[in-house]
């Protein structure tokens, strides 16, 4: 199965994680382009509106979404959000519903309110952390 890993920069190294457990068991994966020299932990925002805006990350990602069969939301603890789940992240769930793709989630759904009915009604399937369970 052909799967777009997404989630918020700061789990990158985690999606580099599931990224080898995923290729390991026969899936082909994409993950999102993290930008070298750019630290994704203290970055003030400005630096990574201009790596969006120059290397047209958003579509870049979009693309992988669309040419996949699934995605997997690496969501996990961001802050004091449990199982995080950003604005951009939100934004490729609600593409991969739009296209019929298969939405796994890593984590439950996070208690996030401007956001939870949607991620509700899109019935993502919650992996509890096994992802042997995608099929």
């Amino acid at each position: 199965m052909k799967i777009t890993l997404c989630g918020s920069m700061k789990f990158m190294g985690k999606m580099l994680e599931l990224q080898k457990r995923l290729e390991a068991a026969g899936h082909e994966v994409f993950i999102p382009m993290p930008i070298e020299g750019l630290d994704y932990f203290q970055d003030n925002g400005e630096k990574r509106i201009e790596a969006k805006r120059t290397f047209g990350l958003i579509g870049v990602h979009m693309n992988k979404v669309e040419k996949s069969d699934a995605i997997l939301v690496a969501n996990y603890t961001k802050g004091e959000i449990e199982n995080y789940i950003g604005a951009n992240t939100f934004l490729e769930i609600g593409l991969a519903h739009y296209r019929n793709k298969k939405i796994f989630m890593f984590n439950p759904l996070p208690d996030q309110k401007y956001i939870h009915e949607e991620l509700v009604s899109f019935n993502g399937i919650i992996l509890h952390g096994d992802v042997s369970k995608i099929k």
